[in-house]
């Protein structure tokens, strides 16, 4: 059934060396909008230089590309080893968007990869170039860096999230909610709980209701991963199209604080007061 959406474009901001990870926030974003973009009534639109810029002959490249990305609501960045080709007023390409996004108070999510690399394959130049960017990042505000691509994959699903709450277009279709005298944001209340949940959330929450301790688990190891509850492993380790959509499913509980976290690793999950009552509802309408 046909929805209006207000569409929120997502820039992607980052050299050559991060490919994986400008492919893996697309695919979160696609993940974001599968779950939520329906009763949200909003979607995610990645942008990049690479699908949203043709040849044009009519200017500096770099100035070419900033127009068609400075409609962007939000931008990513990420870096590696590398700060990009100079543009000849900026250091590189990925820091003439980032300043110029910021500079017109949008918000920007900059991630610097911490993962080894081979000191042969570095080039000093650009290694040396990155540190001084990383540097005035930091005082800039608040930036996040990884070990690993599982962990950006984490921490980035985990930050979207956050961000879209935060979206002033986002908040005018989801007005914040009072809630004992104070300003709480909420989704659209437009649909039950039970409602919004993906198959894969509703499947979830009703076995870690059969959970003795309404536990969820969210493993890692060597060649995979296992997301589990009530005896069951739902992920299959050898397929990340399958770890995905759990991780989502995962990622839906807790948003609709069905279950919370216990620890700051992303681990451990149990149940919530409203968990059980979704899942109750959830158990009585499938024995109907």
């Amino acid at each position: 059934m046909a929805y209006t959406a207000t569409v929120i474009s997502v820039m992607i901001a980052s050299p050559g060396d991060v490919t994986e990870e400008r492919n893996l926030i697309r695919d979160i974003i696609h993940e974001w909008n599968d779950i939520n973009s329906k009763f949200t009534e909003c979607v995610l639109l990645p942008v990049g230089w690479e699908t949203h810029s043709a040849p044009d002959l009519g200017g500096r490249a770099q100035e070419i590309i900033n127009k068609s990305v400075e409609h962007c609501d939000l931008l990513v960045g990420v870096f590696w080893t590398r700060l990009g080709t100079p543009t000849g007023d900026f250091e590189s390409g990925t820091v003439e968007e980032i300043k110029r996004h910021i500079s017109e108070g949008k918000p920007a999510m900059v991630y610097f990869s911490t993962a080894p690399v081979a000191p042969q394959s570095l080039d000093p130049e650009q290694y040396s170039a990155l540190g001084d960017f990383k540097e005035w990042c930091f005082g800039q505000g608040l930036v996040e860096s990884y070990d690993n691509i599982s962990d950006f994959a984490d921490k980035f699903r985990r930050h979207l999230q956050l961000k879209v709450r935060e979206n002033p277009e986002l908040a005018k279709h989801n007005p914040r909610e009072t809630v004992g005298g104070s300003q709480v944001y909420g989704f659209s209340r437009d649909a039950a709980v039970d409602e919004r949940l993906s198959e894969e959330a509703k499947r979830l929450l009703v076995e870690a209701a059969k959970d003795r301790n309404g536990t969820v688990m969210h493993m890692r190891f060597l060649g995979g991963q296992a997301i589990q509850t009530n005896g069951i492993n739902f992920a299959d380790s050898k397929d990340r199209r399958s770890i995905a959509r759990w991780e989502a499913a995962l990622e839906q509980l807790q948003s609709e604080e069905l279950i919370v976290e216990r620890g700051h690793k992303r681990e451990v999950f149990e149940m919530t007061a409203k968990g059980y009552e979704v899942a109750d509802k959830l158990s009585q309408a499938a024995s109907q």
